[in-house]
């Protein structure tokens, strides 16, 4: 038997309502505008200073972006660092993490206190790029990479889910002559999907975003991530000096604005057609992780 809510609840549903209804719309709506923008004409871009559809499309921003083979080239480069630094740092951080899970490891409590301590302290920016000139990683896809292979907090969120899964499977696995490989890749991952997708999608999201280190330790500019193609970009359409080399000369740029929208829709739409395909777990993955017994 339901029982009837009183008006009381019944007000503090509709506040919600309304509540998220608003957020969402703070959410989608300026995306819809860069959208709407990137597809606009420039006399109604200049016109309109909020702009949700266009009356006449055009595809002068995008011909303009993909004028010559640089941002195909940068996205195959993002693409190629975002799969393999994803792969990698998965590897890195399921294994730690199961480890770490294991209340009989020794020195257990002393490596999570290290862990935890580079979430508070780091080297910073200077120490980081010696290091990595040091290593001879300069103008290597691995600079991307190897410095940010193992992420603290999402070693901590996938620790904790795997010390929640109940020890009874472990025990009786190791009855039927499991080993901890066999435990691990048998047991504990197959029940782990929800915080594997979600600590997939964290990663992937930073290696996708990577902009500071591209900047750092990538000289050759053929070896770009579409990030930092897309800011000479920007800054080529804003008609500041930057090398131009890469696009045709005789190409007319667009308005700075329709620029930077397209721009803008190039790299966030990859990541939004990854995203629905991991939805489902985000949430029980991210809930899950962060409790701790």
């Amino acid at each position: 038997m339901v029982q009837d809510k009183t008006w009381g609840s019944r007000l503090f549903d509709i506040f919600n309502y309304i509540l998220l209804t608003v957020v969402a719309l703070v959410t989608i709506l300026p995306f819809i505008h860069v959208i709407a923008g990137s597809f606009a004409t420039v006399k109604e871009v200049t016109q309109k200073s909020f702009l949700l559809i266009p009356t006449e499309f055009t595809l002068d921003a995008y011909r303009y972006i993909f004028s010559t083979d640089t941002i195909l080239r940068s996205l195959f480069v993002s693409i190629g660092i975002t799969i393999i630094g994803t792969l990698f740092s998965m590897f890195l951080t399921t294994m730690m993490a199961y480890g770490l899970s294991r209340r009989d490891l020794d020195g257990r409590r002393v490596i999570m206190f290290m862990v935890v301590f580079t979430m508070l302290f780091n080297g910073g920016m200077i120490p980081t790029f010696l290091v990595v000139k040091a290593m001879g990683l300069i103008d290597s896809y691995m600079a991307l990479i190897l410095p940010t292979a193992i992420n603290a907090f999402n070693l901590i969120i996938m620790r904790n889910f795997f010390q929640n899964l109940p020890a009874g499977l472990e025990e009786a696995a190791k009855i039927d002559g499991c080993n901890d490989i066999g435990i691990l890749f048998r047991i504990v991952l197959p029940l782990s999907k929800p915080v594997l997708a979600t600590i997939s999608l964290f990663y992937a999201v930073t290696y996708w975003n990577t902009y500071m280190n591209a900047i750092l330790y990538l000289n050759d500019p053929t070896k770009w991530p579409i990030q930092v193609v897309l800011r000479q970009i920007v800054i080529l359409a804003s008609g500041m000096s930057v090398d131009g080399a890469a696009f045709d000369p005789d190409f007319v740029a667009p308005p700075e604005q329709t620029v930077k929208m397209a721009v803008i829709v190039v790299a966030t739409v990859p990541v939004l057609l990854v995203y629905p395909f991991l939805q489902k777990y985000f949430a029980k993955g991210a809930l899950l992780g962060s409790i701790k017994d």
